[in-house]
């Protein structure tokens, strides 16, 4: 996308809130401001942002905090009537003087980044994407439940009765956790042992179901993959939930500008940290889309195990002085480099 002052007369910025948007018209060419409006989150609501909109120039742009979140139900609105739409779901905001904060004053700055940047990113699309993104995180939710129950259980075997040790203790933790779901309480136990019993046998119960539930809802989302992009499950190292992370951050062709966007995206762009006579020295980006990054981290874990060539790249990163982290942080990058290539252009990839 080109700077938006060579494209549009006006930008309207709006911050989205759960109950109300509040917009800022802002013209392109000096930055004042023309005009701002506050409406409900409503099919109504969003047709008076229309109607402002309206008053002042059909040569417009959205600028919308939140396109995937509080901005959604507008975002879809404006998507069908083919507007312009920039996403700022991380507003680089300036300082506020003397800590002023107010709905109007964070439209008008999110109207005014959107002129200061040379290339806006567009809301990520709807359909599959907007499906994988749901399952993504009630499996994540699921998985993460489980996992705090099977540590609640193991953390009360431990402490539990001797009779409950006896029979839970010394066993893998799928075992120990198969034991305590089928456990059968007796007339003769104490309270303290009948209710430790009671507990663990909820504890298991629950991290089962979970499971089960996290296992079903993977498979819904390998069923999307697959129709969608194929092509990304047959990488080495891609599985679906890694697969579906990609997929999400993508989202459509175009979105994303350039391979170095798609990095800087994933958190694995490299962060200049000159200093001196050192030139050549790169620091960790603790920034971007932290689950991508994550999924880019999972590849490169498969890789090392498997796959020769990864092997003996790290060898010789290693060899010449890099760090663990440092070579990982250069495998997400080559990787992230591929699946950018493969995701935009998957005939020549």
């Amino acid at each position: 996308m080109t700077i938006l002052t060579d494209v549009v007369d006006v930008v309207i910025g709006v911050d989205t809130h759960v109950d109300t948007h509040t917009a800022a018209a802002v013209a392109a060419g000096t930055g004042a401001v023309l005009g701002q409006i506050t409406v409900t989150t409503t099919v109504d609501g969003y047709q008076d942002l229309v109607d402002f909109a309206d008053e002042h120039s059909a040569l417009r742009v959205w600028a919308i905090e939140g396109t995937g979140g509080h901005g959604a139900g507008l975002t879809r609105l404006l998507e069908r009537r083919e507007e312009l739409v920039v996403e700022l779901d991380r507003p680089e905001r300036a300082q506020r003087r003397h800590g002023a904060k107010s709905d109007p004053l964070d439209a008008v700055r999110a109207a005014r980044e959107a002129l200061s940047r040379k290339d806006g990113g567009t809301p990520r699309s709807g359909g599959d994407r907007q499906a994988l993104s749901v399952l993504l995180a009630a499996r994540r939710s699921a998985v993460d439940a489980s996992t705090v129950a099977q540590r609640q259980l193991f953390s009360l075997v431990i402490a539990a009765p001797e009779v409950l040790r006896d029979t839970l203790r010394g066993h893998k933790l799928p075992e120990m956790i198969r034991r305590a779901a089928t456990v059968r309480l007796r007339k003769d136990w104490d309270t303290e042992t009948t209710t430790t019993a009671t507990v663990l046998k909820t504890l298991a119960r629950r991290a089962r179901t979970l499971q089960a539930e996290a296992g079903d809802l993977e498979k819904q989302i390998l069923v999307i993959v697959r129709r969608w992009r194929p092509d990304l499950l047959a990488q080495l190292g891609v599985g679906p939930i890694v697969a579906a992370t990609v997929l999400c951050a993508w989202s459509h062709p175009g979105r994303i500008r350039s391979e170095a966007a798609f990095a800087m995206l994933a958190g694995v762009a490299p962060i200049p940290a000159n200093s001196g006579q050192v030139t050549t020295r790169y620091r960790l980006n603790r920034h971007g889309d932290r689950q991508l990054n994550r999924a880019l981290h999972t590849v490169v874990l498969s890789r090392q195990r498997y796959d020769d060539a990864t092997k003996a790249y790290t060898a010789r990163r290693t060899a010449e002085g890099k760090t663990s982290r440092e070579t990982t942080r250069c495998l997400k990058r080559y990787i992230a480099r591929d699946f950018y290539r493969l995701l935009e252009h998957p005939q020549t990839a």
